[in-house]
């Protein structure tokens, strides 16, 4: 402090929720501003469970007051998953579809092209439904399926009731699995039980596809599909909105019986190679009736290039405490 400066402190809990608390417990003690304000950020995971979960914020809460405590998920802060919200809300043109009248499914994917590589002691008592699905993939759902808030406040942002109107979650429309070993590029990657870190008996799901349900006026009988795994042939997470046949197509014999090859399909593809583009079917030029899809793009690279330079952590800290 130089001057008679205000020393403001921020704390970004990067750490095992396990020692979250005594780690706050230090710092609230120890190295709390004298004369600004503290503030403790929290990243994912928030413990296990709900139970594990409500017992930390009342750890947490110990030591320190409700407006202090931030806690984040680093995934919304991906370019993509910020701007869905400008994408719903600023374009006329979605809002009429943006509804079970015109959309088929929702599907959100989540693959990584690589196993737990040694990482398996945080893997196995987290599986990839609690590390990818119930937060990164519920939160992009939500900024997916709410309803307009009322401002950009974080207090209406937060307020989604669409997750209040999600059916609970049946057996019967979840499927789990492990990866098996594999040889790609010339090298043999391992059975998920075979990482040193992952014991061998372990049942901890690496792949999860699960069917959700919205019950409510907009959503109401559209199946949101989450896939999330490791171990996939490629890395990517994307939104995939497949919309409904065209009623009394009169191009269907030029597709035949497969009518989900005229389905129109926006997608936008969260990382890597970010883009947003939309299926559309057309006619190849030339003579007789043959049709294709193409691709209307909006390449975030091409686009946007100098944009997207990824930040460092000092200038994400930066913003963050200028902002506070």
């Amino acid at each position: 402090m130089r001057g008679g400066s205000v020393s403001n402190r921020l704390f970004n809990l990067s750490i095992p929720p396990n020692i979250c608390i005594n780690v706050v417990k230090s710092t609230s003690c120890s190295a709390s501003s004298s004369n600004g304000w503290t503030r403790v950020i929290v990243e994912k995971p928030f413990s296990r469970d709900s139970e594990s979960s409500a017992a930390l914020t009342r750890g947490l809460k110990e030591y320190l007051v409700e407006d202090q405590i931030f806690r984040i998920d680093h995934y919304l802060g991906k370019e993509l998953v910020e701007k869905l919200s400008v994408l719903r809300f600023s374009n006329l043109i979605f809002e009429p579809l943006w509804s079970r009248q015109s959309i088929r499914n929702v599907q959100f994917i989540f693959s990584e092209d690589f196993g737990t590589e040694g990482r398996g002691g945080y893997f196995k008592s987290y599986g990839i439904i609690r590390d990818i699905m119930q937060n990164h993939l519920l939160q992009i759902l939500a900024l997916f399926a709410m309803e307009t808030p009322v401002s950009l406040d974080a207090e209406d942002i937060r307020n989604v009731k669409v997750i209040r109107s999600m059916r609970p979650l049946q057996l019967d429309n979840v499927v789990v699995g492990q990866y098996k070993s594999c040889t790609k590029g010339g090298i043999n990657y391992p059975v998920y039980t075979d990482d040193e870190t992952v014991p061998k008996n372990s049942i901890t799901p690496t792949f999860a596809a699960a069917a959700l349900f919205i019950h409510n006026a907009r959503w109401d009988g559209v199946p949101f599909l989450m896939k999330a795994g490791k171990a996939l042939h490629t890395r990517r997470a994307e939104i995939r909105v497949q919309f409904r046949h065209v009623p009394g197509n009169l191009y269907k014999k030029n597709f035949g019986m497969d009518l989900d090859r005229a389905t129109n399909e926006l997608v936008i593809r969260l990382q890597p190679d970010e883009a947003i583009y939309l299926k559309i079917n057309k006619e190849v030029p030339g003579l007789g009736m043959k049709l294709d899809r193409s691709n209307l793009n909006l390449h975030y690279a091409a686009t946007y290039l100098s944009k997207l330079l990824k930040p460092t952590d000092s200038d994400i800290v930066t913003n963050f405490v200028t902002q506070g």
